[in-house]
């Protein structure tokens, strides 16, 4: 059993604190609105799928900070946390659809109704999730074959997501119908999401997984290594063009080069149709210390010149399938983005 990521019981927000993974297994507390904010800008919860849903809990947390003595507050309060919570990061587009369905809850004629209202509505993006996680890698877990090597970049397994994740969701469900196989994850510069978080939990539910370097990728390849690669995505947009961790886009070009068919995994909540190509996608910068000096150890001289964005875009013709709750989208995917929106799927 892998554990629970975000934990919402008699109404406080838990979490594990991924910063402090593999070393210890940690779950904080987030009482108030500032505590979710940090949380998720300091990367203690990460991953789009479970940002959304801690956002969404959030704004229930920063409702009852307020403490509303009448409907016309509680509203004011919704407002209020989640315009504060959507500028906490801004690539996953989770996030933004997350608060705005939280915006949109009736929140009733009295305190406690709005209350009720909004933590069904938070709740409900979180079983959603579970079960949208679950249904992402049955579509996806006959991609992968006996004695297959996957490769896959940072991490989109449960500590990203409410259960299987999403590019990890596909490996667990490959396990779960007894195929042998061994995963190769990219260790993810420069804060090692590959490393601590993807090698850990692939190791807690038992899978064979070998931990390479990020410049190891087109090595392992070339060896034979690697017949599929599968990554999540944090925004596709209309086109298909998909942005994820800093690397991917080198990851799915050294597929290319080397036959290996590419795959992105991810909910229809992480469509942004409102943007037609992956050029308008906005790329959250990090800070310069993140990479000069990662974990407390300084790596580069004083004063040098960082560029530290924390996600690339991967251009569509690059990815072989979009791997969803409801199947695997094929090029096109102008076309067959806009036929899966038009056929009901619920997301913006």
């Amino acid at each position: 059993m892998l554990p629970e990521t975000l934990r919402w019981e008699d109404r406080v927000l838990s979490i594990i604190d991924q910063t402090l993974l593999p070393g210890e297994l940690r779950y904080i507390e987030l009482r108030n609105a500032e505590a979710v904010f940090e949380a998720i800008r300091s990367l203690r919860v990460r991953g789009a799928p479970a940002i959304g849903i801690c956002a969404a809990y959030g704004v229930v947390v920063g409702v009852l900070e307020r403490g509303p003595s009448d409907a016309a507050e509680l509203r004011a309060a919704v407002v209020a946390a989640a315009d504060y919570l959507a500028t906490s990061r801004p690539t996953a587009v989770n996030l933004f659809w997350a608060l705005d369905r939280m915006r949109g809850v009736d929140t009733g004629a009295t305190v406690e109704a709005g209350l009720s209202a909004l933590e069904a509505e938070a709740g409900a993006i979180h079983v959603e999730d579970r079960a949208l996680c679950r249904a992402i890698g049955e579509h996806g877990a006959g991609l992968i074959g006996p004695g297959d090597g996957v490769l896959t970049h940072c991490n989109a397994g449960s500590l990203a997501t409410a259960y299987y994740g999403t590019a990890l969701s596909v490996m667990y469900s490959a396990r779960d119908r007894g195929v042998a196989f061994r995963v190769y994850a990219d260790e993810t510069r420069p804060l090692l999401q590959g490393a601590r978080l993807t090698a850990w939990e692939l190791m807690q539910a038992g899978i064979d997984v070998t931990l390479i370097c990020d410049n190891a990728a087109a090595q392992v390849m070339r060896e034979g290594k690697v017949q599929l690669v599968v990554v999540g995505a944090d925004r596709i947009a209309a086109n298909g063009d998909a942005a994820n961790k800093i690397g991917t886009y080198g990851v799915a070009l050294l597929a290319k080069a080397h036959g290996i068919p590419f795959y992105v995994a991810a909910p229809y909540s992480t469509f942004d149709r409102s943007l037609g190509r992956g050029e308008d996608i906005p790329i959250e910068q990090r800070a310069a210390e993140e990479v000069t000096c990662g974990f407390g150890a300084r790596t580069a001289p004083e004063g040098v010149q960082v560029y530290a964005p924390a996600f690339d875009v991967t251009p569509a013709e690059l990815i072989a399938g979009i791997i969803t709750e409801r199947g695997i989208l094929s090029p096109p995917y102008e076309r067959s983005i806009a036929a899966a929106f038009a056929a009901g799927a619920g997301a913006p």
